[in-house]
């Protein structure tokens, strides 16, 4: 992983707030609820989850493994934290507020002036063991996307619950999706 890696990650992360707004701004508070059964999120879980992960998870982690000193440990992060932090806005606020902690995240990473060398860096996972600084900003990048798939299989369910004879036709409809 390049130093050009950083610069287009740091791009890909960009995406996420507005592809949120584009999908979820305006939604009926119904569809901020939707999830897919007992023990997964809604949209609007998610983005509490999203929001505590800007706090807690990426910045943080990326200055621990910069630090000079070893040794240098991650704290683990709460997955569900988020849900009682920001559990109380409304969804527009919510996704404002993620806009704007992902810039400021950005501007953060942006300002570390990561050298290639310091990617293979490490600090110690409380879970996994030994990560290195690119496999970190890898992940930061993979969880955006797993949870845009996330929102974007809560849609269809939701839009697709109106959708009549045409059910069959859509695979992420299905109960048990087939090829």
């Amino acid at each position: 992983m390049e130093a050009s890696v950083v610069s287009d990650t740091a791009a890909r992360l960009a995406r996420t707030p507005p592809t949120l707004f584009a999908w979820l701004d305006g939604l009926p508070a119904e569809a901020w609820r939707e999830d897919e059964g007992p023990g997964t999120w809604s949209p609007f879980q998610v983005l509490c989850h999203l929001l505590h992960a800007e706090d807690d998870d990426w910045i943080p982690r990326i200055r621990i493994v910069l630090q000079p000193v070893s040794p240098r440990r991650f704290t683990p992060f709460d997955r569900e934290a988020g849900f009682l932090t920001y559990g109380h806005h409304e969804p527009r606020a919510l996704l404002d507020l993620f806009s704007s902690k992902r810039q400021a995240n950005l501007d953060a990473l942006a300002e570390f002036k990561i050298a290639p060398a310091a990617l293979s860096r490490t600090a110690t996972h409380p879970e996994l063991g030994e990560v290195t600084l690119a496999q970190l900003l890898a992940c930061w990048l993979t969880h955006d996307a797993a949870h845009i798939a996330q929102i974007a299989r809560l849609l269809v369910r939701y839009h697709g619950a109106g959708i009549g004879p045409w059910r069959p036709f859509f695979r992420a409809l299905r109960s048990e999706p087939t090829e």
